[in-house]
């Protein structure tokens, strides 16, 4: 027997698995997108799939839980000791598996017990009438066994993002789930929700349910997960358990390359050597908005990349919005190229050469059911267009330059770009608003859901559009991120500045300290 074998088998007190996957293949159209892949799920323990966007992962869930079916001969399924395989994805909900997908699944005008409960037969009177005391009654348990505050009678809409997610669980807890899938659960949650979800996947855990955990956090990786397994290019590359690895070990087998290899940019523009050789393209003095934003004012120099840091809340994402025109601005001053500007749109910052890349691209930058040339190409149709008519051949020749330049990797110029990878994605947005030559490019949260290689190309693409002189401010709650990518350091606290730092002197402790205004 191997040593990992013996260990898990001491790990788990001799704990048969409750599931098991072997030598699962699939194939979409003579291209392989998983070849000979495994897994095994214990009770009561939390398995992080890890892998690169591409690496497989979301077509081995859906494997999982039924979407899809192996390959002829492509595998093996076995639940509870048994071959099974299932026939839809309610057989699979039926017998205990159970998915909460990224993108959360809830019907907004319906509410939280007819969410929680969807799928299942609710009672009836005998004239058929449904028996909503009982309906709120079940879910009520549900939400209680959870630790749940959440009022069973509230609309989905009224909800925030988190108190959505907890319904999500509870909708898979009320088919009395043995495996739950979870697909980057915390991407919108804050540090606090995160705890809060971290707590009742803890009391999953004493409950036996097993848990597969996909997320590109390393550091929630190593605080929940007892087990791990790597998928690159659509083969297993390795599985274990997690004390017998590290995120430098993890980061090698899903790159294939190792932690230090990745991105760091290494040009530093000193602020006060670009203002003697200079002028500064975008200035903002005293700027507020009618929400958070008070008194912001600061500089950014072509080619320099600034971090925008601060906790949720702080006020970051509103600034932005206020610079591109999608928001009002209450008072202060806009100068690009030293002169004063009026941004009351979107269209007006288009004008003045300044592009916003969203925090959500799928809500706010993404027009999902168009193909990708079309999304790279909206900002500037107008150029290939005469009397009316879009020349598509002038279209596909910019289109293809772009995805040539930002390495985006896709089938075809004509695919859907909701079928895309979320690095893939993001890269489609950032190639539209490239498209127009901006003078200044906002991003926000660039890297938010998107794996670590992907992450790294996005990087390199940023720092190379700064060398050619673009001035980026750029969004990000990961601290590591923002030291790693910037020239400069700007922290929000409450909607105000709260202090700059030069990419020398920044660390993750002066950031924090001024993020919360050294509370």
């Amino acid at each position: 027997m191997a040593v990992t074998e013996r260990l898990l088998k001491v790990q788990h007190g001799h704990k048969n698995p409750v599931l098991n996957m072997e030598g699962i293949s699939k194939t979409f159209s003579r291209v392989t997108v998983l070849n000979n892949v495994k897994i095994e799920l214990y009770p009561g323990e939390v398995h992080a799939l890890m892998g690169e966007n591409g690496a497989g992962k979301s077509t081995f869930m859906k494997i999982l839980a039924g979407i899809h079916t192996p390959d002829n001969n492509g595998g093996k399924i076995y639940f509870k000791g048994q071959p099974t395989l299932w026939k839809d994805p309610v057989d699979a909900r039926n017998k205990g598996i159970s998915v909460i997908h990224q993108e959360l699944n809830l019907s907004p005008n319906l509410t939280i017990s007819e969410n929680i409960l969807m799928g299942s037969t609710f009672p009836r009177n005998r004239l058929g009438m449904v028996k909503w005391g009982e309906v709120h009654k079940s879910a009520q348990k549900v939400l209680d066994s959870m630790g749940s505050n959440l009022n069973p009678r509230q609309l989905v809409s009224t909800l925030s993002v988190a108190q959505q997610q907890m319904v999500e669980i509870a909708r898979a807890l009320s088919f009395k789930a043995e495996v739950l899938i979870m697909d980057e659960p915390t991407a919108s949650l804050t540090d606090k929700e995160i705890t809060k979800l971290f707590d009742i996947i803890e009391d999953l855990k004493k409950q036996g349910v097993a848990i597969v955990y996909i997320s590109h956090r390393m550091e929630e990786i190593f605080k929940i997960a007892n087990r791990f397994t790597v998928l690159r290019d659509g083969e297993w590359i390795a599985s274990g358990p997690i004390e017998e690895t590290n995120p430098d070990h993890l980061v090698k087998l899903m790159v294939g390359r190792d932690l230090k290899d990745l991105f760091n940019r290494d040009k530093s523009s000193d602020p006060k050597k670009l203002s003697k050789s200079s002028s500064p393209i975008l200035e903002l003095k005293n700027v507020s908005d009618n929400t958070i934003v008070k008194n912001v004012s600061f500089k950014i120099y072509p080619g320099e990349i600034i971090g925008l840091a601060g906790l949720v809340g702080a006020g970051r994402t509103e600034l932005v919005r206020a610079l591109f025109g999608a928001s009002e601005l209450k008072s202060g001053e806009i100068f690009v190229d030293g002169k004063s500007v009026k941004i009351q749109s979107p269209i007006d910052a288009i004008a003045n050469g300044i592009a916003h890349v969203p925090e959500s691209r799928k809500e706010q930058g993404l027009f999902l059911s168009m193909s990708v040339k079309e999304n790279i190409l909206m900002a500037e149709l107008k150029k290939h267009t005469k009397a009316g008519i879009v020349s598509w051949k002038e279209v596909d020749a910019t289109a293809d330059s772009y995805i040539k330049e930002l390495n985006i990797k896709i089938a075809s110029p004509e695919q859907q770009v909701s079928n895309l990878s979320g690095g893939n994605q993001q890269k489609v947005v950032i190639a539209r608003w490239l498209s127009i030559a901006p003078k200044v490019l906002l991003l926000d949260e660039p890297t938010r859901g998107v794996d670590i290689g992907a992450k790294t190309e996005i990087h390199k693409i940023v720092s190379k559009l700064a060398e050619n002189g673009l001035a980026v401010l750029m969004i990000s709650s990961e601290l590591p991120e923002v030291l790693g990518v910037s020239d400069r350091i700007l922290v929000m606290c409450e909607g105000r500045l709260t202090g700059e730092l030069s990419r020398e002197e920044a660390t993750q402790e002066k950031i924090m300290y001024l993020a919360t205004k050294g509370e």
